[in-house]
């Protein structure tokens, strides 16, 4: 498969997490990264430590400052891309806090908010996509869904149906921006900074078959693959342990 080296790479979401680590593999790999994120601080401090993580003070990493959640997002996302344009490969990874309650304490405001960063937003970025990246199938747009996108749990049903949506999402805009390739990720447990303070829940892990939850280091593999697998569109890799399958 192709290397990415040389490649410009734009991640939204990937000042933590699996973006994060999905920039680090990319900078280690030769490409040029730019990495979005609401917070300037973290931004700041996440491309200082992906220098020193990949021991080169000088390593093409670009950081933006973009709100995802604000009313004009649109527009921010354009100026995002255009700052770094011509792309080769954008990454979505950007979520929000897990929306997990019972469904009769939702309302229309959390239907809502919880599809605005997880749904709207990327199909947004695929609108825009287009017209800042390089042209033809070596060039790639990875969403990111999650196990719950293919298995039911306990008070995800706001979550739930975004995550579903995805998927579908997904091969519709392989076909509507072809050559452009369009994928999806769907990670099961990871152990990133969304689920808080408190870290992965005990006994997660023996929700799995392996026994274990997912590093970002890991999950990154699936977003570098395709970036590389220039026959790949409308495709999912899961990689949750076995999740599915207990």
């Amino acid at each position: 498969m192709p290397p990415i080296k040389g490649s410009t790479v734009v991640i939204i979401g990937g000042s933590s997490g699996i973006g994060y680590a999905v920039a680090a593999a990319c900078l280690e790999n030769g490409a040029k990264v730019h990495i979005a994120s609401s917070n300037s601080t973290r931004l700041q401090s996440s491309i200082d430590a992906l220098k020193q993580k990949v021991s080169n003070s000088n390593a093409p990493i670009t950081g933006h400052v973009c709100d995802l959640s604000s009313g004009h997002v649109e527009r921010d996302l354009e100026h995002l891309l255009q700052s770094a344009a011509p792309i080769d490969h954008i990454v979505y990874t950007a979520g929000d806090a897990l929306p997990i309650q019972p469904l009769d304490s939702i309302n229309l405001e959390a239907i809502h908010r919880a599809g605005h960063i997880r749904f709207a937003v990327p199909l947004l970025v695929a609108k825009l996509a287009p017209r800042f990246m390089t042209p033809g199938y070596r060039s790639s747009l990875t969403l990111t869904t999650g196990a719950a996108s293919e298995k039911p749990f306990p008070n995800w049903s706001l979550i739930a149906g975004y995550l579903t949506g995805l998927h579908g999402m997904t091969r519709n805009l392989a076909v509507d921006l072809k050559p452009l390739r369009v994928n999806i990720v769907s990670p099961g447990a990871v152990d990133t900074p969304m689920w808080g303070e408190a870290g992965v829940p005990d006994g997660l892990e023996e929700q799995t078959l392996l026994k274990k939850v997912g590093t970002a280091e890991e999950v990154a593999e699936a977003y570098l693959y395709f970036m590389r697998d220039t026959n790949a569109t409308g495709s999912c890799l899961s990689t949750n342990g076995g999740s599915l399958l207990v």
